[in-house]
């Protein structure tokens, strides 16, 4: 067998493979024999198959898988013992000469191949991160959400500003009805004909002078999509069924335990001592989530770095099988190397850093998801050797495919904090209020 490497400019090459009979030969013998082993054939007993039938019958197909699979060893193996800095994988060139299964014996095979050159990370760049002051407005707001998350429905006899009303929406002039729930926060004009009402009364109103250019609030009232209730207009009867309202929770040991776990909080003291370590170490961890994004925006725009274009876009097309067209590729191409050159910085920085992730980190980060989704602090002992076995067994799932994905997270994590350490990151104090306001588009 022979491999050769022949580059033809800085960022593409053509990887030859020469097969003689030599190299695949004796693993084709060896599959006819194990065919032989377990073939059933109409007169013959099992496992006494002459291999010469055998391989008149299947030698063909036998013959090609063998070296399918002496190809993909040989290429790898190749690749990997010289080094060489590949985009995707090599794929067939081509207008390659047809081959002649039955007669042929030795075999000629040409690859294109897509070169990844080394590059310099632009670590002398400065990032913008955020250092997030909590003030009183946030931590008010954090205790009225939480009142009314944990508070009790009741129905009132007469309505209130704040109150959902359920009832029966009739049309004036035209067939729409159903029965539905109005939120009267949603209500922009005319708010004051929903205040006060009881069951049975109705209420006649303008449904687009009700709730303005309002669509998503058109559409959860009348059931009907946002293009539909776009061209919705006219007069609207509402009969008043029942009226909702949340009353607050009150600040006691029951709500405590909801929110922190049995006994974990015991005073309004310790109560609000925890909302706030909890409304900080939520937005710390947002703050985190924006700087990792600039940090990535960064470096990709400023990373120097040649691509084989025509390779990249025929390797998508191939590897999406024939799923994309080309004007879909062209269309989404930017997008596509800004991932391609994001994978290669996480690669160099793993490979610059000795960067890795146990076994035992991908099980814990698992099992603190899992945790977390209960809202279970920690693991009892009596659910210890149950919740090991859940996440074993969630992380095998389709063929290791979680597994891998949570390795790869936990990778990404700390390709990120490790540029952190590298990076300028020069910090921006902002309020809550302002850095909810910001985009993270």
């Amino acid at each position: 067998m022979n491999i050769t490497l022949n580059q033809t400019d800085s960022t593409n090459a053509q990887l030859k493979v020469v097969l003689e009979e030599a190299d695949y030969a004796p693993k084709v013998d060896q599959q006819v024999k194990e065919y032989s082993k377990k073939a059933q054939i109409k007169g013959f007993r099992p496992g006494k198959v002459p291999a010469g039938l055998v391989k008149k019958m299947y030698g063909k197909s036998i013959l090609v898988e063998q070296i399918n699979q002496l190809l993909q060893q040989e290429i790898s193996k190749y690749i990997k013992e010289n080094d060489v800095k590949l985009l995707g994988e090599p794929l067939p060139e081509p207008n390659q000469a047809e081959i002649d299964w039955d007669n042929q014996k030795d075999f000629e095979f040409t690859y294109a191949v897509g070169l990844l050159p080394d590059f310099n990370l632009p670590l002398d760049k400065s990032v913008e991160g955020y250092a997030i002051e909590v003030d009183q407005k946030t931590i008010d707001e954090a205790y009225e959400n939480l009142k009314r998350q944990f508070g009790k429905t009741v129905n009132p006899e007469t309505s209130e500003e704040g109150d959902f009303i359920s009832g029966e929406l009739k049309q004036v002039d035209g067939e729409f009805q159903s029965k539905t729930l109005i939120p009267t926060t949603r209500v922009v004009e005319g708010k004051e004909q929903f205040v006060g009402v009881k069951a049975g009364d109705v209420i006649k109103f303008d449904i687009r002078k009700a709730f303005g250019d309002d669509n998503a609030a058109l559409a959860h009232v009348t059931g009907l999509s946002k293009e539909v209730v776009a061209d919705l207009n006219g007069e609207f009867e509402f009969t008043v069924d029942k009226i909702n309202r949340t009353e607050s929770a009150e600040l006691n040991q029951e709500l405590f335990d909801k929110l922190f776990g049995k006994d974990e909080v015991k005073t309004e003291e310790e109560f609000d001592a925890k909302i706030r370590e909890t409304i900080k170490e939520n937005y710390e961890r947002e703050a985190d989530n924006l700087l990792y994004r600039n940090i990535i925006d960064t470096l990709v725009d400023n990373v120097n770095v040649e691509l084989p274009t025509e390779f990249f876009k025929r390797w998508i097309q191939v590897t999406n099988e024939g799923k994309l067209t080309a004007e879909q590729i062209d269309e989404n191409f930017d997008k596509y190397v800004r991932e391609l050159k994001w994978s290669m910085i996480k690669n160099k920085v793993v490979e610059e850093n000795e960067l890795k992730v146990s076994n035992e980190e991908v099980v814990n980060s698992t099992k603190e998801k899992m945790l977390a989704q209960f809202n279970m602090p920690e693991v009892p002992e009596e659910l210890m050797e149950s919740m090991n076995n859940y996440a074993n067994q969630y992380l095998q799932q389709d063929n290791g495919r979680n597994y891998i994905n949570e390795y790869e997270q936990l990778l990404a994590e700390k390709v990120l904090a490790k540029l952190k350490e590298q990076l300028t990151v020069v910090e921006k104090t902002v309020t809550a209020e302002d850095f909810r306001n910001m985009s993270f588009e």
